[in-house]
This record gives structure tokens, C-alpha cells and sequence, in this order.
């Protein structure tokens, strides 16, 4: 056997910077999925805010709490982003962003663990600058990877992050679930040591970074003008040329709706599951599962969207959301009513959900590139990320506040509601015409140089 084959970094020139990059995301997997997504939301509502109670108005407002605590950090860096990236280039000071905002996750994802019940300021505090940094640090890792690779490799080595990334998530779940095995944690109350553990886990993951990572794009001469005209302008840079791409804004436009029920599943799938019965293991479980039919789904997409095209795929996935939604909709509103739900039945839709969530982001993805010319790429894949941070502020804050205010099945009414609007403006989009502007301004810009 060539053991050379097995290697997924065999072949690549920088071989060694391209698994400390795509260590940096394995590494902070321990903050998206064990802090947004598994444990931190229930720890909040049930420990923080309702310290044990079982109070529906108390668990109500740990409902609001956190979408405010998501949505609001959120918010936060898309205000900071343009700003932070102005300032980052014009200093040359990229890895050392990359690996402060990871730092600054780490560190106060441990500060986490300290937040007891009543102690809702240094919760929602310390998870909402986590969050800021993780975000960043998110922006940062993304624009490494022009220089890791060439046109060529560039979609194996993007490849190689998603993957290592779902590995990252997969660990990290098998190790949660084998914690609560071995210790017996049948309370939230005991989950303290995890966010100590999250913590740690991500900021010895990043270590590989700190060492092998390099920064090769220095400012090429002092920049001109405050940081705030630098930031705020080369925005409305961005906009102006995006503007001039009709598909693409469309799409955008459809992206940032559907995104909202995207970003919320991210955001409330352990509150929806805990609500639905699923305890300890049986939560750990369930999303463990999201996590494994999301990377099937990620690489099935790579694998049928060019026979297929973007834009089916995307209404495709986008289906597969609105059936999912649909159906957890039914269910809440049976189970509230006193009526047929059964245990299976929310494991088929959780299915759903990580298949789904798997692979509309790599067929949008695609369809954004499909829409962008090269030499336009980084600034309309950074548009594509601030519309998707942009995208879970609102989302998250507005099922929050519908859960909190009227009820878990509205809320989820809502969310089936993101995905509808969003299909339909995706429905307008015209493919072909958006990949011949792509092309003809690439022609354009071939015969200017």
C-alpha cells in the first residue's frame, strides 16, 4: 500500500501551513459547537437565569437573554469587521489578529465556567466577547487561504479545512459524551468543567498556528487617510462594485433571509432539543448526529453540484429546510396540544436539519463563486461573510424574542417562514447570467493589463 495516498497534505507545497491552518479551525470548533450550539445556551436558561427553577416565565426570558447575548455580539462584529480589517492590513498585522481574537475566545471561554446561578452580567458578558472574538478570528482564518494555495488547490485545501473542522466536531462531542458517561452528570450545574475544558482545548489547538502560520502581505506603502475613512470607505467600495452584479445581490438578498433560520438552528438546536425531552447524553447524541449527516451532506454537495448547478442545489437544500422546519413546527404545536409526538419522529427531523445544514453552505458557497469574478473574489466573499454574521443577529434575536414572548411554535413558524422568503428570492436568480457578468468582467479586466 502507498501510504502516501492517505495523506490529504501529500502533494501540497506548504504542507505543514496548511494543517496549522486548518488546526486553527479544528481548534475552534470547541466554541461553536460546544458553546453556541450544545451546552452554553442551556446553561444560561436553566442555571444562570432561572438558577434550577422550572418557571416558564424565568425559562422564557433565558430564551431572550440569549438570542439578545448572540444577536447582539453579532451585530457588534459586523460593525467592528470593516474596521478591524482596514486596520489589520494598513499595520500588516493579520496573524497577529488571527491569533489575539483566538486568544481572547479561549481565555474567556473559561472565564465561562465561573458564572454561576444569578450571575447573568459575567455570563452574558464573557460569552458575548468570546463570541466577538471567535468571530473575527473566523474572518482572519478565511483570508489566509489566497495565500495557502494557488487557483489550482484551492478548493482541496478549502476542502481539507471543512474537513478537519467536522473532525474536530466529531472529538469533541465523543469526548463530551464519554465525560458525562464516566462522571454520571445528570444536572447542568455540573457542565462548569466544560467550558474550562473548551477553552483549553482551543487555545492548545491554535498553537500550531502561533508556530507555522506566516503572514506574507505587508502593506506596500503607508496608508493614506484615518483607519475610519480606510474602513468605512473601502465598504462602500465593495458595495459599489457588488452593485454593478445584479444575480449576485439578488442572491445575496435571498442568502442573508435564509440565513436567518440557518444561523438560528446554530444558535437554539440544544434549547429546541432539551424542550423536546433530550437530557445529557441523549443532547450530546443528537447533535453529534447533526454533525455527522452535516459532513455527508458537505461532501456529497462537492460532489453533484457541478451536474446539478448552484442554484438547484441551493433550492434543493433550501427544500430539504422548509420539510425539516415544517415538520418541527407540527410536532411543537402536537406536543403542546397533548398530541402525537413521538421520540423518532424529532430524530428524523434532527436528520433533516444537519443535512441541511451540511450542505446549503457549500452550495452557496459555490453559487457566490460562481457569480464572482477572480479578481474580485476577496471582496465579495468578505460581502458573503458579513452578510451571513449580519444574517444570525437578526434571525437569532427575532426567533428569541418570538420563543420568549409568544411560544416555542411560533417561533418555529418563523423560522419555516425565513427559509420560504428565501427560496422564492432565490427563485428569481438567473444563473447563467450572473456567471456570463462574472466572466465578461474578467474579459474586461484581462484586456485592461
Amino acid at each position: 500500500m502507498n501510504l502516501r495516498r492517505l495523506n490529504p497534505f501529500a502533494g501540497l507545497p506548504n504542507p505543514k501551513e496548511v494543517w496549522a491552518w486548518g488546526m486553527y479551525d479544528l481548534a475552534n470548533q470547541s466554541f461553536t459547537l460546544l458553546i453556541i450550539t450544545l451546552l452554553f445556551p442551556i446553561y444560561l436558561k436553566k442555571i444562570v437565569i432561572a438558577q434550577g427553577s422550572s418557571d416558564p416565565a424565568l425559562l422564557a426570558a433565558g430564551d431572550a437573554v440569549w438570542a439578545r447575548a448572540q444577536g447582539g455580539s453579532l451585530f457588534l462584529v459586523v460593525l467592528i469587521s470593516p474596521l478591524i480589517g482596514a486596520l489589520s492590513d494598513a499595520r500588516g498585522l493579520r496573524k497577529e489578529v488571527l491569533i489575539g481574537s483566538g486568544l481572547l475566545c479561549a481565555a474567556l471561554t473559561c472565564v465561562l465556567a465561573l458564572a454561576g446561578p444569578g450571575d447573568v452580567w459575567l455570563a452574558v458578558a464573557a460569552f458575548a466577547m468570546a463570541n466577538i472574538g471567535f468571530q473575527l478570528g473566523e474572518n482572519f482564518l478565511a483570508s489566509f487561504l489566497p495565500d495557502l494555495s494557488t487557483r489550482k488547490s484551492m478548493g482541496r485545501i478549502s476542502a481539507l479545512g471543512w474537513a478537519m473542522g467536522y473532525s474536530g466536531a466529531v472529538t469533541l462531542l465523543v469526548l463530551t459524551a464519554v465525560i458525562f458517561a464516566i462522571f454520571g452528570w445528570k444536572s447542568e450545574a455540573q457542565w462548569r468543567p466544560m467550558f474550562v475544558i473548551a477553552g483549553l482545548w482551543f487555545l492548545f489547538g491554535m498553537i500550531p498556528a502561533i508556530r507555522l502560520l506566516r503572514d506574507d502581505r505587508k502593506p506596500a506603502s503607508p496608508p493614506t487617510g484615518s483607519i475610519w475613512t480606510q474602513s468605512f470607505g473601502r465598504l462602500k467600495e465593495t458595495l459599489s462594485h457588488a452593485t454593478r452584479y445584479r444575480q449576485l445581490v439578488l442572491f445575496l438578498a435571498g442568502f442573508l433571509i435564509y440565513a436567518f433560520g440557518v444561523q438560528t438552528v446554530i444558535a437554539f438546536a440544544s434549547i429546541l432539543a432539551e424542550e423536546f425531552g433530550f437530557k445529557q447524553s441523549k443532547l450530546v447524541l443528537f447533535v453529534l448526529q447533526i454533525s455527522a449527516t452535516g459532513a455527508v451532506a458537505a461532501i456529497a454537495t462537492a460532489a453533484f453540484t457541478g451536474r446539478l448547478g448552484a442554484k438547484r442545489t441551493v433550492i434543493a437544500y433550501l427544500l430539504v429546510w422548509i420539510v425539516s422546519c415544517t415538520a418541527l413546527a407540527w410536532l411543537s404545536m402536537s406536543r403542546s396540544r397533548g398530541g402525537w409526538s413521538p421520540e423518532w419522529m424529532f430524530w428524523l427531523i434532527g436528520n433533516g436539519l444537519g443535512f441541511g445544514l451540511g450542505g446549503i453552505g457549500t452550495a452557496t458557497r459555490a453559487l457566490v463563486g460562481a457569480f464572482t469574478p477572480k479578481h474580485r473574489s476577496a471582496e465579495f466573499f468578505g460581502l458573503w461573510g458579513l452578510t451571513f454574521k449580519l444574517a444570525g443577529a437578526i434571525g437569532v434575536l427575532t426567533f428569541g424574542e418570538i420563543k420568549a414572548g409568544i411560544g416555542t411554535t411560533a417561533a418555529l413558524w418563523t423560522l419555516t417562514g425565513f427559509f420560504v422568503v428565501g427560496l422564492a428570492v432565490v427563485m428569481f436568480v438567473n444563473e447563467r447570467a450572473g456567471r456570463l457578468a462574472a466572466r465578461n468582467a474578467e474579459r474586461e479586466t484581462a484586456r485592461v493589463f
